[in-house]
């Protein structure tokens, strides 16, 4: 768990506080969270081919179609 610091109004010195993200930190998580379905998604359907070559990227579209619902 990361230690990140909060600061009071008129504290000088900050504040350690455990177990809060930054919205920064949130955004990318969920960010990467949602790459890597894609990602696992456009395998599978590839898969299903039997991977044949010229339908990464549709595979990859449909996929991020699949996620986003």
């Amino acid at each position: 768990m990361e230690l990140l610091k909060a600061t009071q109004l008129g504290a000088k010195n900050p504040i350690p506080v455990f177990g809060i993200q930054s919205e920064t930190e949130t955004n990318q998580k969920s960010s990467e969270d949602r790459c890597a379905r894609i990602a696992v998604c456009a395998y599978h359907k590839a898969e299903v081919r039997d991977f044949e070559p010229g339908h990464e990227i549709e595979d990859w579209l449909a996929a991020e179609t699949e996620v986003n619902e």
